[in-house]
């Protein structure tokens, strides 16, 4: 099976479901897990969801809002605290953190695009380590990724990194959703298999936006730039990086995609 390379740039997304409410102490050992990374020599991007579940008990809410208005309020509060919290644990690392907020329209836009990329390999070769999110505050629900899942594919594509992380509440692809009788995992997923044969669920988190399918499509999309792609559960990031076979590995195009 394939193993990380902890010395060519990569791209770590994880979910909003992985860092918050229950599960906000997985943020400590993820950010250790990054410096091992980093520490390697390796160039690191990290793409955080979170803004809107770390506002929302800040504002005093009790669920994820619905409406767009309230969904910006709760991402303007909880972006900076979000990356406050990454900042004060990359610290102890001697790791300097850096806020980018991208919008779908940042791609589309060639000069945006442009200078996305340009801020980005600046700061790698700064030795920063960039923490992407979308600009929920000024995105649409017309105009936007949807998930994070994308925006990491798009980012991995974006500066040709080596390899994508997707990070999630998710061990790995399934043959039917995992919590159905007789599901078994898929260690491996040659290029332009369509897994025709298995069931993808939906997401199954109150706080995050995607779920298999957004993963799997997000992974081909990596994988068709030549970006070779793992998915698995942020608590056994540490054991993707010792080596051990777990999550599920996109096999990338040996023809990549032009970007």
């Amino acid at each position: 099976m394939p193993k990380i390379n902890p010395r060519l740039r990569t791209v770590v997304k994880v979910g909003s479901s992985s860092i918050s409410g229950e599960n906000e102490s997985q943020l400590l050992p993820l950010v250790t897990e990054l410096s091992r990374l980093h520490a390697a020599g390796g160039e690191i991007v990290l793409v955080s969801s979170g803004a809107i579940s770390t506002g929302v008990p800040v504002m005093r809410l009790t669920e994820r809002p619905t409406d767009l208005a309230t969904q910006q309020a709760a991402a303007a509060v909880g972006q900076y605290l979000l990356v406050s919290k990454y900042q004060n644990e990359l610290t102890k690392h001697d790791i300097v953190g850096a806020q980018v907020l991208l919008t779908a329209a940042d791609f589309e836009s060639a000069d945006h695009k442009e200078n996305a990329k340009r801020a980005l390999h600046r700061l790698l070769e700064l030795r920063a380590l960039p923490i992407v999110n979308e600009n929920d505050t000024v995105a649409t629900h017309e105009i936007r990724f949807g998930d994070n899942d994308r925006l990491a594919a798009l980012v991995a594509r974006l500066l040709r990194a080596d390899q994508l992380i997707l990070l999630s509440d998710v061990d790995a692809l399934y043959t039917a959703p995992p919590q159905e009788p007789g599901a078994k995992r898929i260690p491996f997923v040659p290029f332009g298999d369509e897994l025709s044969d298995i069931k993808i669920g939906e997401a199954q988190s109150g706080w995050g936006t995607g779920g298999a399918l957004t993963k799997v499509a997000a992974a081909r999309l990596a994988a068709a730039a030549g970006v070779r792609v793992v998915l698995t559960n942020t608590q056994l990031f540490g054991s993707l990086l010792d080596g051990e076979d777990v999550g599920t590995w996109f096999a990338p195009s040996a023809e990549p995609v032009s970007i």
